[in-house]
């Protein structure tokens, strides 16, 4: 791929000039929806039990890892502890 080549993300598509013409401005949306989206999210953990790190994969193992559904990223989490965690 050169550096010039277009990566696109599926679960991330870039806007295009339609999406930005049917765009709505937050204070317009239903005030019902401004409360349930201006919720506070999950707050720092107490006692953190786990580290985030940044790291790159293959394309295809991603893919796969995803295809598993919601809880992907706990179950590979899963798989390298049984594998390197040996505790």
């Amino acid at each position: 791929m050169s550096k010039h080549e277009e990566v696109t993300d599926p679960d991330n598509p870039e806007w295009t000039a339609e999406k930005f013409a049917r765009s709505v401005k937050f204070k317009d949306l239903p005030a019902n929806l401004q409360r349930t989206l201006s919720k506070p999210k999950r707050g720092p953990q107490k006692a953190p039990t786990k580290m985030l790190v940044s790291m790159r994969l293959s394309r295809d193992v991603v893919q796969a890892l995803r295809a598993t559904g919601d809880g992907w990223q706990v179950r590979a989490d899963e798989a390298l502890r049984q594998k390197f965690a040996k505790s």
